[in-house]
């Protein structure tokens, strides 16, 4: 089992929504809180998401649309920056997937989420 990650982009977009709705909503939040109108600790915690999939036998993150369009499991997770998980939607689109590579995904999501989360928490602290 092979695993790449390469960051060239997702053929899903619904995760960079995820991602990107969290830094926004945050932001606005850091406002509304600097004017006093709600508590600055609102947001319990971060939130971020990924896609990732099987690909002959290559465990990929952020499947490129060519990528998504052959992979035989196409696969995304939404947790929260302190790692519990959100969602969880997995699908095999060719073959089954055993539980191993199961495991294997989610703990690439992990380590996939935790660098998002490190980026948002870089952003948003400027």
């Amino acid at each position: 089992m092979n695993v790449r990650v390469d960051g060239r982009g997702p053929a899903d977009v619904r995760p960079r929504k995820v991602d990107m709705g969290y830094l926004a909503l945050a932001q606005a939040v850091a406002r509304l809180a600097e004017a006093g109108h709600v508590p600055a600790d609102v947001l319990g915690d971060s939130v971020a998401a990924v896609s990732a999939g099987i690909v002959g036998e290559d465990l990929l993150l952020d499947l490129a649309y060519e990528e998504d369009a052959k992979a035989d499991v196409d696969f995304n997770v939404v947790m929260t920056g302190s790692g519990d998980l959100v969602e969880v939607q997995g699908t095999a689109e060719g073959r089954p997937f055993s539980r191993a590579q199961l495991d294997a995904l989610l703990e690439l999501a992990s380590e996939g989420i935790a660098q998002l989360t490190e980026f948002q928490q870089q952003s948003l602290t400027g």
